[in-house]
């Protein structure tokens, strides 16, 4: 019985790291800008500053705006909602992550 009992705990404890490893990663996928093509045919950013800490906010995805466009400016062609909701799963309703979804679509201006 006391095996049993140990591979319980072993398993809880590898579920724990599994979602503290699974918000890092999460954590470490914001802030992000990718080249895209407009529907005009001009080039722009594609940022994301998804993310559940506090680092993560519309001013994130402005001054990631702001470092990929320069002292030329940008245009925000669209921008979505702020949506949030726990996700990475919870182990005994702790250690969840309120993700927000934020991306905007910006223009350099030229």
């Amino acid at each position: 019985m006391k095996l049993k009992v140990r591979a319980t705990a072993r398993g809880k404890l590898l579920m724990t790291a599994a979602v503290i490893a699974a918000a890092a990663t999460l954590a470490g996928c914001a802030n992000t800008a990718k080249m895209t093509y407009l529907p005009s045919g001009d080039t722009g950013f594609a940022i994301n500053c998804s993310g559940g800490d506090a680092s993560t906010s519309w001013a994130a995805c402005y001054k990631k705006a702001g470092e990929m466009c320069g002292s030329y400016g940008y245009d925000v062609v669209s921008k979505d909602v702020d949506n949030g909701a726990t996700s990475g799963g919870t182990v005994a309703g702790i250690f969840g992550a309120n993700v927000k979804n934020r991306s905007m679509v910006i223009r350099c201006k030229q």
